[in-house]
């Protein structure tokens, strides 16, 4: 009775282990696999905008008057978010103080990408893979942190050291990194855009002047 009862034991303890490691996030058998979608949509979805719009990059009108915008960020006389729905998608971008960013809503808007998640000898490993990104131009990869108010951002690497990227002429990229820890639905993974061609370490920049959140995947 004894041997059974310290059997049994033993398998309740297994079973309890497996339990805590998939709900506290730790069980990751099969790889997390997610696909970046437009911030612009994302951001819109999620505070509920009446038109969807991109609050990280502006579009010329000489109607619009100098305003913060639905994410904080200021803009000058006669900028306002594009409305993605809208808006021509010929219509050339700018930062928040009127400078060009050298490219249409229509690029913009057209970049992509997905992200594997794994672990691997006791270590998460990212892999991220982009397409339609501006040629030559600087990334970084940050992690929105939504259990956090408000929302707070880190370099998904966790140092700001290995975080970054500079896509390929073609504007493809490709990103290998380690994280801290496995994210689950309350973080993101967040592409910034660095419309200074540089990185920040670990900040991100100055949101809508020379940094822009392009592209995010959000663990369900």
């Amino acid at each position: 009775m004894k041997s059974h009862n310290m059997r049994a034991l033993a398998t309740l303890s297994a079973a309890a282990a497996l339990l805590f490691a998939s709900v506290g996030g730790g069980f990751a058998a099969s790889p997390l696999k997610l696909d970046f979608v437009a911030h612009a949509a994302f951001f819109s979805a999620e505070t509920k905008q009446p038109k969807a719009l991109d609050p990280q990059v502006f579009i010329r009108d000489a109607a619009a008057q100098a305003a913060t915008g639905p994410q904080g960020i200021k803009h000058v006389d006669g900028l306002r978010p594009p409305l993605i729905d809208q808006d021509a998608k010929s219509s050339m971008l700018y930062n928040a103080e009127d400078k060009p960013l050298g490219f249409d809503l229509q690029t913009w808007l057209s970049a992509s990408g997905s992200v594997t998640i794994t672990e691997q000898g006791g270590k998460t490993v990212l892999e991220a893979n982009f397409k339609g990104l501006r040629p030559d131009a600087h990334y970084s990869l940050f992690e929105n942190h939504f259990d956090h108010t408000p929302v707070s951002f880190t370099p998904i690497d966790g140092t700001g050291n290995t975080n970054s990227l500079v896509a390929q002429p073609d504007g493809s990229a490709k990103l290998s990194i380690t994280l801290p820890d496995f994210p689950t639905h309350a973080n993101a993974v967040l592409l910034v855009y660095h419309s200074d061609g540089q990185t920040h370490g670990l900040e991100r920049g100055r949101i809508g002047i020379d940094a822009h959140h392009q592209l995010i995947a959000r663990p369900e």
